[in-house]
């Protein structure tokens, strides 16, 4: 991925959280953290992905030794790789309209994809709700955030 001299940093989830539609190209860590703490909440085993200098995602524990690494590329979409032992075993096709999806609305493409097949897909109904996980971080949160994030 090749950036010009100051396209890796413009913000692009500056809004905080409930933001309305933006472009999901280079999530910033802040939106990426969001995003995490969303889905713990919801009790997805999430944790944030830092995939270059200033290239975050989300990654989410899955059964069998898996992870899904959702947008760490820099495309304009919602996607992810699903790996087992450093292995690309299969991957969730770029959502379509996902480019102008808020952060409400990744969660929810995330929560509602089934992992189970080598090319995931959405499932039609919603999973059975599960305990909320506790965010990462606590009390060192903000001290290792340079104060940035709430």
């Amino acid at each position: 991925m090749h950036h010009g001299p100051d396209s890796s940093r413009r913000p692009t989830g500056a809004r905080g959280a409930g933001a309305g539609p933006a472009t999901l190209a280079g999530m910033d860590e802040g939106r990426a953290h969001r995003v995490v703490d969303a889905l713990r909440e919801r009790g997805v085993d999430a944790h944030m992905e830092k995939a270059g200098v200033y290239q975050f995602g989300v990654r989410v524990v899955l059964p069998g030794g898996r992870q899904a690494v959702w947008d760490t590329d820099g495309t304009a979409g919602l996607e992810a790789q699903v790996m087992a032992n450093g292995m690309l075993v299969g991957f969730v096709p770029q959502i379509d309209g996902s480019e102008h999806f808020d952060e409400h609305q990744v969660v929810d493409a995330i929560v509602h994809t089934d992992y189970d097949h080598p090319v995931a897909r959405r499932r039609t109904t919603t999973p059975a709700p599960a305990a909320p996980l506790p965010r990462h971080g606590g009390v060192f949160r903000r001290f290792l955030g340079g104060f940035r994030h709430h």
